[in-house]
């Protein structure tokens, strides 16, 4: 099961890099899983959480910006890899699968980033314009975050 939720963090990570981890941050900090004994111990931090959201609040508002490159270029792609990867590798490791938790959460935001901008293109089709499909996949990706991390 925690394989499965590593996995979708890491789709949520496709959709918005910064989402993921601070809703995994948030999860640790607050106790709902423990990653204290573990290399990624530090994702459960008083301020980890802050510093994620923080960044994450950035990541919506220029998501916005029509200067915003496409998440496909491969400075974006990397960096919902990563996020996917820190992602799910601190739910795997709250279950002792670390590596197999990151390697899930890779294949989440392979997935999450493809898909996520193939449905965004359609939903922008769809509203004419993309500002309401980008606020629909904000939602999204915040309350999957919420929903994935609560189920740890």
């Amino acid at each position: 099961m925690l394989l499965f939720l590593a996995f979708l963090i890491g789709i949520v990570a496709g959709l918005r890099a910064l989402t993921a981890p601070a809703a995994v941050a948030w999860g640790a900090a607050l106790g709902w899983f423990d990653v204290s004994q573990t290399p990624l111990a530090f994702m459960g931090y008083r301020w980890t959480p802050w510093i994620f959201t923080l960044l994450a609040l950035v990541e919506l508002v220029t998501d916005q910006l029509p200067s915003t490159p496409s998440r496909k270029v491969p400075m974006q792609f990397g960096a919902r890899l990563i996020m996917g990867a820190l992602s799910g590798a601190t739910i795997g490791a709250a279950g002792g699968s670390l590596i197999p938790g990151l390697i899930a959460g890779i294949l989440g935001a392979v997935a999450g980033t493809l898909g996520g901008a193939a449905a965004r293109a359609k939903l922008a089709s769809a509203f004419r314009r993309d500002p309401p499909a980008a606020i629909l996949e904000d939602a999204v990706a915040i309350v999957g975050a919420i929903l994935i991390v609560a189920s740890v």
